[in-house]
């Protein structure tokens, strides 16, 4: 074969790059990189400089001396507390496992040694801080102060993260899940009856999830142990709030819906989760944020379960139960609308298209027509 034919025959570099690098292509690269921006953007502006803002302490002194140490801690600058007065030390105990209050300093009117009540089981950063804040002032005031932890992590949950990284598996599965079920078959349900199986599939997959990951963290590694139902039917939550929304994001953005997922539920709700840094810690966004999301809603969840008799998880069993009921919803009335653009579904949609050759236009079948 000649040179001028082989030229002929070859497109040019100029050609090729315009056919490969084409304005999809370049607009899916320049999202990837958007994402990881915010990513990085997202974990270094929420963990960079941990700063202690307003943790709840309750206070326990005698009358006179009550409202001055309230007003003491209230007035620190930062406001890395919020003091209130408690009536004993029974009530101050109570507030702190019922999760009233991070902490409770007990002042001691006749001696010289001051007592803090931390619970690290609900963060360690945060009785940590606590801590640190209090035997600051103590110093100052030239008094001692002891720290009585009343509810740590149980032994095979280290520094108590256990229940972040099962929420963070949770959830990272579920919108997984709906999204392979998207993209083994077009990334957008064609009708409302594809939908409604998915989200049966989902359902189903959720309750396996739960029992499983519960499974893990009970017994195979005796991390959260002695919670296997309850945390079993937390992860079904988990797992549906988040599935139940990728899907429904997937079905009415396509492809932006999946970016916008991993936008909620990574860049946004793992930072702000509290499974780091409780929402004390972090900055005001991601503090604001942290329990309307998934992720930060059943940490919480499990974390009060396990360790606090299953008190203050109202809020976050609201918040998940909104996100798999209108995931659910909206997935629904998103197929509806694509049904009404796209016009009737065909019946066969994986089989080949039917062929209208002469064979067929006749009404005769091609074995019945003469040869000859």
């Amino acid at each position: 074969m000649s040179s001028v034919e082989s030229s002929a025959k070859s497109p040019g570099f100029a050609a090729e790059f315009k056919d490969a690098v084409t304005l999809r292509a370049f607009g899916l690269v320049l999202g990837g990189l958007l994402v990881q921006l915010a990513f990085v953007v997202s974990y270094v502006g929420a963990f960079h400089s941990p700063t202690p803002h307003r943790i709840p302490v309750a206070v326990v002194a005698p009358q006179q001396a009550s409202a001055k140490i309230v007003a003491q801690l209230d007035g620190l600058a930062g406001d890395p507390v919020d003091a209130t007065a408690a009536p004993d030390a029974a009530t101050a105990r109570q507030w702190v496992l019922t999760r009233k209050a991070d902490a409770a300093f007990l002042f001691d009117a006749s001696g010289a040694e001051d007592t803090l009540l931390v619970a690290s089981a609900g963060g360690p950063s945060v009785s940590q801080t606590a801590t640190q804040i209090a035997q600051k002032i103590e110093t100052a005031q030239k008094r001692r102060i002891g720290v009585t932890d009343i509810r740590p992590p149980d032994p095979g949950d280290g520094r108590g993260m256990t229940s972040f990284y099962l929420v963070l598996g949770w959830v990272i599965g579920g919108y997984l899940t709906a999204t392979i079920m998207g993209m083994a078959a077009g990334s957008r349900p064609a009708n409302r009856q594809r939908t409604l199986i998915r989200l049966g599939v989902l359902a189903l997959y959720a309750l396996v999830s739960g029992i499983a990951g519960a499974a893990v963290v009970g017994p195979v590694f005796d991390a959260l142990d002695g919670h296997f139902w309850a945390l079993s039917g937390i992860g079904a939550l988990v797992v549906l709030a988040s599935a139940a929304t990728a899907l429904a994001l997937q079905t009415l953005l396509g492809l932006l819906g999946t970016g916008l997922v991993i936008l909620l539920f990574v860049v946004l709700g793992n930072p702000s989760s509290g499974g780091v840094y409780p929402a004390p810690l972090l900055p005001s966004f991601w503090s604001a944020i942290g329990q309307l999301l998934p992720p930060g809603a059943g940490t919480t969840l499990v974390r009060n379960t396990v360790y606090f008799s299953a008190h203050a998880v109202t809020p976050a069993l609201w918040v998940l139960g909104a996100y798999a009921v209108g995931g659910t919803l909206l997935a629904w009335a998103a197929s509806w609308r694509n049904e009404r653009r796209g016009g009737p579904a065909p019946v066969a949609e994986n089989g080949p298209a039917a062929e209208t050759g002469p064979a067929t236009q006749t009404g005769t079948p091609p074995e019945a027509r003469p040869t000859g």
